[in-house]
């Protein structure tokens, strides 16, 4: 890779804007607030989110598993993962915004990407959810949600990075709606 390329001067906190742009549709004061520890201004966050973009895009790309390594570095952590009768490896980074999550990607055997989000740490206390009152906004993952309101069923997302889970929380209907896997919002009473 050449110093001029996209993917050399893009690192982990550019990569924490993109995740916020896309955070902000349904949490704007918090992904700017987040923005702003991160000492970016929006011009910077527009132009993390173009050169996102066009590494995605590239026809040089060399897949989504390069590109993670190559944006966010060696992950803390790997591990072999059985998920029904697929094999796959998580692989897991570190983002300084929320130092309780891990970015997660989840890798066929050829490196392609099966799924990428936010998931809780190993060995950081995640949030007690009885009630619609504790799923506030980025405080709980996908994987919390669907077990603290087991059977959860998952929903068809709005684009590929959302995910929306249906449930009962003290015997009400909710709809749980994520992006990168974190909880931005919660409709009570149905879909």
């Amino acid at each position: 890779m050449t110093a001029a390329s996209p993917a050399h001067r893009f690192g982990p906190t550019a990569f924490q804007l993109v995740l916020l742009r896309r955070m902000a549709d349904f949490q704007p004061d918090l992904a700017e607030t987040a923005r702003l520890r991160l000492g970016a201004s929006l011009a910077d966050q527009r132009e993390a989110n173009k050169r996102w973009q066009a590494m995605v895009r590239s026809p040089r790309s060399r897949g989504a598993l390069a590109r993670y390594r190559s944006v966010l570095g060696p992950p803390e952590s790997t591990a072999a993962r059985t998920i029904g009768d697929l094999e796959c490896e998580a692989l897991l980074w570190p983002l300084p915004l929320w130092p309780d999550l891990r970015f997660e990607v989840l890798a066929a055997p050829d490196g392609a990407v099966w799924n990428e989000w936010l998931v809780r740490a190993a060995g950081a206390r995640g949030p007690v959810l009885e009630a619609p009152d504790d799923l506030r906004p980025w405080s709980a993952t996908v994987d919390e949600v669907a077990r603290a309101f087991a059977p959860a069923r998952p929903m068809e997302g709005t684009a590929p990075t959302r995910w929306r889970l249906a449930f009962a929380a003290q015997g009400v209907p909710c709809v749980a709606e994520f992006t990168y896997g974190l909880l931005q919002r919660v409709s009570v009473g149905g879909d």
